[in-house]
């Protein structure tokens, strides 16, 4: 028997996030997008730090050395750890009081202590009293264990509650075992939110205006009428008439009197005053001002003004001339000190400097968000976003709207059903509605406990559990299932599963078919795919759900579940133009192949589990379309065989849509699905990016999102499958569109009954097939330099 191969991570794509944070950090004109690059560099410095010394293994589910699987850690872009642990956490304001209330007691560090004291009879009073009212919050899933504890000791498990506090017992000095007390209950119900009351206010209130905006406003406050006093000064000491600029023969010269040739019995204490307050100036501004350029007006007359003297001795006939000239300048421009126009100017420019900031509003959003629970989501949308009135901002003239970045800022507090949040623009994509749908079932994957107080537990532990971020996995590894946290299989035997499966399988079809109909274009992202899995369970349907397999981290095979996956999809489809368009295979494909011999059964073992090999050779089978021919490893080769893989089993649509019966629903939306699609796929396309890569990936959703469409237009009837295509035709007849022209010569073949050869050309015409990936470039991209 051979020891199979570790695989490692590379560290280059630590590498070049820190460079690109780096390199933010120290080009980004805006103050806070270099605090939040210089954190981010940190972070990707202590994975490579961590990597380098041996102290992470990037890859595995337990990463950080020493530390259980169950820990939540700190994962950034990739699935990269940083070695950090979440509910490594200093004691809050609230901790630090409570601790300092108590007598001495056990415990190495503050942590401990506190810890501990929740251990005590007093200490699971008051958690029990929080739990009974609903005064608290679960913000990560460390935080509901004591809590546990104390409900199990409180129905008498005293047994469980030891075992669980053996097994958190060695982290008690480190982590918060505590949930967030809270003064007010913190409310459950049909609607969910993306944010706090509390996240989103404090992010109002940290916000500033940009460094221009301020620059703007403080030449508009401080220095325009410091300039216009400095112009006053030297045009009273003009004989004649002021200097002006004119206009004649090409050429601009200065007519007018010449400065320095008088002085008023009051210009020394004038100047006096002036230069004293360009010192103050030059101190409370913030930012720097054009009137600061060495060469501007404004510097050219105070020069000259500090070497003046009272009686202008200090002058010579050069600094004469430029400040003849200077005046010359803003005369001409602005007008003379008094007069109408320079009036005008300045009455304009008050107006604008006395507009609240976009900064200033969000403060006072800020402070109407105040009356609203921080824990919880905000019930009223519109009179919090309403426009700002004079009663509230003296400063203006009148009401004024909140601005809407402001607004959408505030829209992800919003509590409301998911349809609405999605019909708002909030929820935006799967992804984002993968955050959220955990409030939505979390209260189905608890329904099962009969005790409502640790129904309650259970489902905030999950909510939380649900938004730990995914590890990069190696090995045919999983991700840590929400079952394996300690408390959580404390109280398993409080569960009655039987009970919850209905309303877990309706719940389960809404969330399919929501994210179906909200985003049709994408596949389902991995979160999502992950949640739909926990209410599969909960509901007791058996799903093959099959996550999205990243191309520079494939391992060459796949595990069985895949295998079921095409095998339901070759099955459910088959005859369909889904089928037809990507040559899926028969079901007697994956029929079941007899027992294997002892030696076959360990070849078809891989880092202890069982591997579908036969789906993985016809996956790299079919990857020869894209080019990915031989045994070469590259990433481009990788995500052509991982394309096939989604292609054969529809990347978990045919597995949703059989299990849970959605062929009704699917024929009746799917029409008006397929046109989404279809019309997101042209304006894609009409926004290719130029740079190079980032093409190649908008051309890989492009066929991503084809495929959806594929697959819906097998639902659909042949006359509307016709008809789109007759669209399809009109859309890419003419301009850059028509590119896109033997794709859609491609579909319109295989309704007419054609195929593809194998490189995914249509027979005799001029059609092709659309796959995503290829490997040595795609022939929707020109090549680098073209």
């Amino acid at each position: 028997m051979h020891d199979e191969p570790q695989a490692e991570a590379s560290p280059w794509y630590a590498a070049g996030r820190l460079r690109a944070a780096l390199r933010t950090a120290a080009t980004s004109k805006d103050a806070a997008t270099r605090a939040r690059a210089t954190a981010r560099a940190d972070r990707w410095r202590a994975v490579l730090d961590g990597m380098a010394g041996g102290e992470l293994g990037v890859g595995s589910r337990t990463p950080v050395a020493g530390m259980p699987a169950w820990v939540t850690l700190e994962v950034v872009t990739g699935g990269f750890a940083t070695g950090r642990l979440l509910a490594e956490q200093p004691l809050d304001e609230a901790e630090t009081s409570r601790l300092a209330a108590l007598p001495p007691g056990p415990g190495s560090t503050s942590r401990e202590r506190l810890n501990f004291w929740y251990l005590s009879d007093a200490g699971q009073s008051e958690l029990l009293a929080a739990l009974a009212h609903d005064r608290y919050r679960i913000d990560l899933p460390e935080h509901a264990a004591l809590a546990v504890i104390a409900l199990l000791v409180d129905h008498g498990n005293v047994e469980a509650a030891l075992d669980l506090l053996a097994e958190i017992g060695p982290f008690l000095s480190r982590l918060r075992f505590t949930p967030h007390l809270t003064e007010r209950a913190v409310p459950t119900g049909t609607g969910v939110h993306l944010e706090t009351v509390g996240a989103i206010r404090s992010g109002l209130r940290s916000s500033t205006p940009p460094a221009q905006i301020v620059a703007m406003r403080e030449t508009l406050t401080l220095w325009d009428p410091l300039y216009d006093d400095l112009v006053a000064l030297w045009a009273a000491t003009v004989d004649g008439e002021l200097p002006r600029l004119v206009d004649g023969d090409g050429t601009t010269r200065v007519e007018g009197g010449w400065p320095a040739r008088r002085y008023p019995d009051d210009w020394a204490v004038r100047r006096a005053a002036w230069l004293a307050r360009y010192v103050e100036t030059v101190e409370r501004a913030a930012v720097s001002s054009r009137h600061q350029h060495s060469k501007s007006n404004f510097s050219r007359l105070r020069r000259a003004l500090a070497a003046a003297g009272d009686d202008g001795a200090g002058l010579s006939g050069r600094d004469v001339g430029w400040v003849r000239r200077a005046l010359a300048n803003t005369i001409t421009r602005h007008g003379a000190p008094g007069s109408e126009a320079r009036a005008a100017l300045r009455a304009v420019q008050a107006v604008v400097a006395a507009r609240p900031t976009h900064a200033a509003l969000a403060h006072l959003v800020a402070n109407r968000l105040d009356q609203f629970p921080a824990e919880s989501g905000l019930p009223d949308l519109d009179r919090v976003v309403a426009a700002i009135s004079r009663a509230e901002e003296p400063a203006l003239s009148e009401d004024a709207p909140v601005p809407p970045s402001v607004v959408r800022k505030v829209s992800r507090a919003l509590e409301a059903p998911v349809e609405e949040l999605i019909a708002r623009g909030v929820i935006g994509s799967g992804e984002v509605l993968a955050t959220v749908l955990p409030q939505v079932t979390a209260p189905y994957v608890s329904a099962g406990i009969a005790d409502p107080v640790l129904a309650g537990l259970h489902a905030r532990t999950y909510s939380a559990f649900r938004r730990r971020r995914s590890l990069l996995l190696l090995d045919l590894e999983h991700q840590v299932s929400f079952d394996e946290l300690p408390w959580v299989a404390a109280v398993s035997g409080f569960r009655d599963r039987s009970s919850s499966s209905r309303p877990a399988r309706q719940a389960l079809t809404r969330s399919v078919l929501l994210a179906l109909d909200s985003f049709p274009e994408t596949i389902l992202p991995n979160p999502l795919v992950r949640e739909l899995g926990a209410l599969a369970s909960v509901a007791d349907v058996r799903l093959a759900l099959v996550d999205e397999v990243a191309a520079d981290i494939f391992m060459g095979t796949f595990t069985t579940k895949w295998r079921t996956a095409a095998r339901a999809a070759s099955e459910g489809l088959h005859g369909s133009l889904y089928a037809r368009y990507y040559d899926l295979p028969g079901p007697e494909t994956w029929a079941a192949a007899p027992p294997p011999s002892g030696w076959a059964r360990k070849a078809r073992r891989r880092w202890g589990k069982e591997t579908a090999d036969d789906f993985a050779t016809l996956c790299r089978t079919r990857a020869r379309e894209a080019g990915a021919v031989g045994r070469s490893w590259s990433v481009a080769a990788n995500g052509a065989v991982l394309e096939q893989s989604q292609i054969l089993t529809t990347h978990n649509l045919a597995v949703l849509t059989f299990a849970l019966d959605l062929e009704p629903t699917l024929r009746e939306r799917a029409p008006e699905l397929a046109e989404r699609v279809f019309s997101w796929m042209l304006h894609a396309h009409a926004h290719l990016p130029d740079q190079h890569h980032a093409a190649l990936q908008a051309v890989k959703n492009i066929a991503y999102g084809w495929r959806q469409a594929i697959y819906l237009l097998s639902f659909c009837d042949e006359p509307s499958q016709a008809s789109a295509v007759r669209r399809l035709h009109d859309a890419t007849a003419t301009g850059n569109a028509s590119q896109l022209r033997p794709v859609v010569d491609g579909l319109a073949h295989v309704l007419a009954g054609g195929r593809f050869d194998e490189l995914g050309v249509a027979e005799g015409g001029t059609g092709r097939r659309l796959l995503g990936w290829s490997v040595g470039g795609h022939w929707l991209v020109p090549p680098r330099g073209a």
